[in-house]
């Protein structure tokens, strides 16, 4: 079972008020940069619950998603 993890993201805000995640901070110290954002979506997650915004992203050559939810 998928466990949901909330962690640092270091994000840019831009004029209109899209929020464009950079960088996650991982809890043991490491950083991923985000490569490249293939898709941005309002969105559910099915595996672990919740609602908001969900990021398919490139981080190292592998294709993720990365959710914010608000206030987390």
């Amino acid at each position: 079972m998928a466990v949901k993890k909330f962690v640092p993201v270091i994000a840019k805000f831009e004029k209109d008020g899209k929020i464009i995640p950079m960088k996650i901070l991982w809890e043991d110290g490491r950083e991923f940069d985000i490569d490249f954002i293939f898709d941005i979506r309002h969105r559910s997650s099915l595996k672990v619950g919740g609602q908001g915004t969900r990021y398919l992203c490139r981080i190292k050559n592998k294709d993720v998603y990365v959710y914010y939810e608000k206030p987390k």
